[in-house]
């Protein structure tokens, strides 16, 4: 059965401090859901982030990582720095870095490899952008994103890789996303993996939608069968906000 999933992305948001008082927050929450939740706050604060949770069941994530293990790589991080500090998940590909620093699906493949190879689990993030959807492409966006970094892997892989869909079309720009349009993708999007992979595989990969997920419609849209959670922005930096995307479950 697959894993419902609550990932919170803090992305530059939260110095120590705040982080400290957000953690908080968050440990007072009541969950009634059986969501596996997760924070990915900044590097600067994973390790107290991990140190404040060790006992807890919230996760504490990455935001990105290099492929390299090491070497001349100036302000990268490497899946084996992580590992260190007690991060076995780390994002990669959302639609922010792919944006703003220019990642391809053939770095990200790289980091796939990475995270993998240093037993960690990966959520891959991967979306279409406006003109896109409004040519009638998204599919063959989505689809060439998801071939291109993870279709060179063996099956079993992908017991350590979550699939985030994000609609970039929908974030920001005044356009929106319905809980159908997000079933319809994600439906496309286990169609494609069933088709390499068998169908095992594909009902097995948990998907998470990263539409702009509210309190207001996370019930709507994790009702959808095949979508198995959320990769939270903005609400994930408000804890009630948060527990009550997680207990939309």
């Amino acid at each position: 059965m697959r894993k419902h999933i609550v990932a919170g992305n803090w992305k530059m948001n939260n110095d120590l401090p705040q982080s400290e008082l957000l953690i908080t927050d968050l440990l007072k929450q009541n969950q009634t859901s059986d969501a596996e939740v997760m924070i990915a706050p900044t590097f600067t604060n994973l390790w107290q982030a991990f140190e404040s949770l060790r006992q807890e069941s919230i996760e504490v994530i990455a935001q990105n990582m290099h492929f390299a293990e090491n070497g001349a790589y100036t302000g990268e991080i490497s899946a084996s720095m992580l590992k260190s500090i007690g991060i076995k998940t780390v994002i990669l590909g959302h639609s922010e870095r792919r944006a703003y620093y220019n990642e391809t699906d053939e770095s990200l493949a790289k980091k796939v490899d990475a995270a993998l190879a240093n037993d960690m689990r990966s959520i891959f993030c991967f979306g279409e952008e406006l003109q896109d959807r409004k040519s009638e492409n998204h599919e063959a966006v989505v689809e060439g994103q998801i071939k291109n970094a993870l279709f060179h892997l063996e099956a079993d892989a992908f017991k350590n890789i979550v699939l985030a869909y994000e609609p970039v079309w929908a974030i920001g720009t005044g356009e929106t996303a319905s809980p159908e349009q997000a079933q319809d993708m994600h439906a496309f999007i286990r169609k494609t993996l069933a088709d390499k992979y068998g169908n095992d595989v594909a009902d097995s990969v948990s998907i998470l939608y990263g539409g702009s997920v509210k309190p207001g419609n996370a019930k709507e849209i994790f009702g959808k069968p095949d979508v198995d959670g959320g990769l939270i922005g903005g609400a994930a930096l408000n804890a009630e906000d948060f527990y009550a995307i997680v207990n939309a479950f």
